[in-house]
C-alpha cells in the first residue's frame, strides 16, 4: 500500500479445496507470466487461516509431492484484502466460486473475472468476463485457458497439480460417480499428452482418495471444518461440511452430539448439515446426510426441505438417530453432491 503496488488476487472459495487451492494457483502463475501489466503483482490466496491448511490433507500430500513447501502459500489471514481494496490496489479473480461471502460484500467491486463450474446464481457487470461451465473441476477450465495461452508457460510441476485435480475431482474419470464431462477427459489427455511423465491415472487418484479420506488422526471439530461451507439467511447461518466417512462411523464417534453443539455455539451457527460420502471399491458414491439444530423450528425447515426437494430430488430415507435434535438420511441420489444441495438450502434460508 505504502509503495502503491496494484495487487492482483486470485482468490478460491471458503472450502479451500483441492480444486480451489490449485486453481489459484495455477491460474495466478499463467496470469503473472503472460499479463501485459508489469508492475501489478499476481497474488494466489488460499481462502482459509493459514492454521486450518493441516486438515486440507490431500492438498497437503499433491503440494509436498510436487516440492511446494507452505511456507511459499499465502492464506487469508495474511493478506488485508480489505486495506488494498480501499487504497485503490486491488484486483480479484475468483475461481471455484461467484458469489463473494456477506463478510466480503465490500470487495464486490474488485472482482475483474471469474471461472467456477457452478450454475450462475447471479449477474456480473458486462466488463467482468464470467467462465461458467458445468465441467467436473474448475482446474478444468484452468487448464484450458493456459493450453490457449502462450507455449511454454505451461510447466510440469503445474501441470502435475492439474492433473491430480481433475483425476480427484472427477473421481478417476468414472462415469458413474457423475461428475466427468468430455471437457475434463480432454483435459486429463491433453496433459498426459504433453507430460508424458506424469504418474498413472489409478496411481495418482488413489494416493489422492487416500489422502483426502484420511480422517483418522481429526477431533469431531476438525472433520467437521475440513471441508466447510457456510450459508446466511436474514437471521440464521447454516454450515454444510462434507464428511469422509460414512454416517454410521460419524453418528459412533464418543461424545458427538456435544461435539456438535459446541461447534454451532463457538461458531454462531443455527444449524448443521452433514453430508457424508464414501466409496465402493468399483469407485460407486454412497451418501447420507445428517441435519443438526438445538432449534426445532429451524431443523424441521432444513429437514423438509431436503425432504420436498424437487430441482435435485435426493431420495431421503430417514435413519435412526442418536438425539432429537439430529435427524439423519440415506441419500438414494447418490449423484446429488453439495454443490447441487447448496442451492435447495440457499432457497429454505
Amino acid at each position: 500500500i505504502q509503495r502503491q503496488q496494484e495487487v492482483h488476487v486470485v482468490l478460491g472459495n471458503e472450502a479451500c479445496d483441492l480444486d480451489s487451492t490449485v486453481s489459484a494457483l495455477a491460474l495466478a502463475y499463467f496470469l503473472a507470466k503472460t499479463s501485459p501489466a508489469p508492475k501489478t503483482a499476481f497474488v494466489p490466496v488460499l481462502n482459509i487461516p493459514r492454521a486450518d491448511f493441516t486438515l486440507r490433507t490431500e492438498t497437503t500430500f499433491l503440494l509436498r509431492e510436487q516440492g511446494i513447501p507452505s511456507s511459499s502459500l499465502i492464506f487469508r489471514d495474511e493478506i488485508d484484502l480489505g486495506g488494498l481494496h480501499r487504497a485503490g490496489l486491488l484486483s480479484l479473480t475468483l475461481v471455484d466460486h461467484h458469489v463473494l461471502p456477506c463478510a466480503d460484500a465490500a470487495l464486490e467491486d474488485a472482482v475483474v473475472e471469474i471461472l467456477d463450474h457452478r450454475p450462475l446464481e447471479r449477474d456480473r457487470a458486462p466488463s467482468c468476463p464470467v467462465t461458467a461451465e458445468l465441467v467436473g473441476s474448475c482446474a478444468t477450465l484452468v487448464t484450458e485457458r493456459i493450453a490457449q495461452g502462450p507455449p511454454g508457460v505451461l510447466d510440469g510441476v503445474t501441470a502435475a497439480l492439474l492433473h491430480g485435480t481433475i483425476l480427484l475431482d472427477c473421481v478417476n474419470l468414472s462415469p458413474a460417480a457423475g461428475k466427468v464431462t468430455p471437457r475434463d477427459v480432454a483435459c486429463v489427455s491433453l496433459l498426459e499428452g504433453r507430460f508424458p511423465e506424469l504418474p498413472a491415472r489409478d496411481t495418482i487418484f488413489e494416493a489422492l482418495q487416500a489422502a483426502k479420506f484420511d480422517v483418522s488422526g481429526l477431533t469431531t471439530e476438525q472433520m467437521l471444518r475440513k471441508d466447510l461451507k457456510v450459508l446466511s439467511g436474514d437471521e440464521q447461518v447454516l454450515a454444510i461440511s462434507a464428511i469422509y466417512v460414512d454416517l454410521e462411523t460419524f453418528l459412533h464417534r464418543p461424545g458427538l452430539l456435544q461435539d456438535l453443539d459446541a461447534f454451532c455455539q463457538a461458531q454462531g451457527y443455527t444449524g448443521l448439515v452433514a453430508m457424508m460420502i464414501s466409496f465402493s471399491q468399483q469407485q460407486e458414491p454412497s451418501r447420507q446426510l445428517a441435519v443438526y439444530s438445538q432449534q426445532e423450528p429451524f431443523r424441521s425447515t432444513v429437514c423438509r426441505a431436503l425432504e420436498e426437494a424437487t430441482t435435485s430430488s435426493l431420495h431421503l430415507q430417514p435413519l435412526p438417530s442418536p438425539g432429537s435434535c439430529l435427524a439423519a438420511y440415506s441419500q438414494g441420489n447418490a449423484l446429488a453432491s453439495r454443490k447441487k444441495v447448496l442451492p435447495i438450502l440457499r432457497a429454505a434460508l
